[in-house]
């Protein structure tokens, strides 16, 4: 998010006994995107800035504030008077898919250009991470942790923008998943990501440029019900 003037300016103080807790409106808004991301607060919901005033304990400025920042991320947008929460859409998915097949695949390719011996290390603990889900693990964290394998690839490609963006993309993306009613299949989920990873470790461009699309399409038809 970017950050405004007039958002740091808006921290508000509450009293708690003789401690004074400052409210930092980075985290009310990495609060409520966290809830839309969660569908905790679901697609279309109206926002009201009276009641996440008294859930967060500030005044309705600063709340106002943060659904700026959060619109601008399109997070929500404007209906009318109010605030609501961005629908789902095929049309959104399609466009952030387009979008995901092109820069995307730089990302994956300058990772495994810039990987560090560290690095590895990370991509090979990750590879031991995925093998402890089992059936009974929840939509959630399977798709939590994928958000974590993909965030750890683009740091490694060291393009900060870049990063930004994608996550940006993929947090989007993470909405799509967990309105999925059925249980994901994490055996299969995660099969291309392990490749990915195995292409990465071994610099192979063009398995890189293979597992990246196979995993977008596949994303996509599974969150369609055609996979």
């Amino acid at each position: 998010m970017h950050q405004k003037q007039s958002i740091t300016q808006a921290n508000h103080i509450i009293k708690k006994g003789a401690v004074e807790l400052k409210l930092d409106p980075n985290e009310i808004f990495f609060a409520l995107r966290k809830k839309i991301i969660h569908l905790d607060l679901p697609p279309e919901s109206v926002l009201n800035l009276s009641d996440l005033a008294k859930e967060f304990n500030v005044s309705r400025t600063p709340i106002k504030e943060v659904l700026i920042s959060l619109q601008a991320e399109e997070w929500i947008l404007r209906h009318g008077s109010h605030f609501i929460v961005t629908p789902l859409s095929l049309e959104r998915i399609r466009e952030i898919t387009e979008i995901r097949m092109v820069i995307e695949v730089q990302a994956n390719l300058w990772a495994m250009e810039r990987m560090t011996p560290l690095e590895l290390d990370q991509l090979n603990l990750i590879r031991q991470q995925i093998s402890t889900f089992t059936e009974k693990s929840s939509n959630q964290s399977i798709i939590d942790f994928d958000f974590t394998i993909h965030q750890t690839i683009f740091k490694i490609a060291k393009n900060i923008q870049l990063a930004k963006l994608l996550e940006r993309l993929l947090s989007h993306y993470l909405r799509f998943w967990l309105s999925i009613p059925r249980q994901i299949d994490h055996t299969l989920f995660f099969t291309e990501a392990l490749e990915l990873i195995e292409a990465i470790k071994i610099k192979d461009a063009a398995a890189i440029k293979e597992c990246t699309t196979n995993h977008i399409r596949n994303s996509v038809a599974q969150i369609m019900g055609t996979r």
